[in-house]
């Protein structure tokens, strides 16, 4: 048994422990992001980072990601109520090409994320500092009753001339801002 909780939609009004169909592992809301909720314990931040592993598959920000969610998800059970007991919630969103975000909501704690000194001999407090150096940008809003803590990558992407006619997607529901990994980058539709 994993250490994580059923897949949520974005914005639904299900409890997190609300049963979900059987081999439900991952579900996109309509607005391109997926969410899940995890308990508060160590072992969930291997699972959050399979989760977004898995989500970002052929992302170019895929890896830089995966490590932010880590950061956040331990932040999460080190230093908030969701590590007494509690659960921290991973979304993955893909808002637009060339961006992805990752989202650690956590029970709250006494203070505000900051990046700690770099105090080379400390065993801890450079998490943050590294999610600020290798994202485009990251931030954290409060989120009754925690908080959340958020990470963006930006990668480039083509843009097409006024000239060129840019090709419509088909009208066969959401697409990912990036090809599936099976798929050769230029056939991904």
């Amino acid at each position: 048994m994993t250490g994580a909780y059923p897949v949520l939609h974005v914005g639904s009004s299900g409890s997190a422990d609300a049963p979900r169909p059987a081999g439900s592992r991952s579900a996109r809301s309509p607005l391109g992001r997926w969410s899940r909720a995890f308990r508060g314990v160590p072992a969930s931040v291997p699972e959050a980072r399979r989760f977004v592993a898995g989500l970002l598959a052929g992302c170019p920000a895929r890896e830089v990601l995966m490590t932010c969610v880590s950061e956040l998800a331990a932040n999460a059970i080190e230093h908030t109520d969701s590590g007494n007991g509690g659960v921290f919630v991973v979304e993955v969103d893909c808002p637009r090409d060339g961006v992805a975000r990752v989202a650690v909501t956590d029970e709250g704690g006494s203070s505000a994320p900051a990046p700690g000194s770099l105090d080379l001999m400390a065993e801890g407090g450079r998490g943050l500092a590294m999610v600020a150096a290798c994202t485009s940008r990251w931030g954290y809003a409060d989120a009754y009753p925690g908080r959340t803590v958020w990470a963006e990558a930006c990668w480039p992407v083509l843009v097409h001339s006024p000239r060129q006619a840019v090709p419509r997607p088909a009208a066969r529901g959401p697409r990912l801002p990036f090809p599936p990994p099976d798929l050769p980058p230029d056939s991904a539709a």
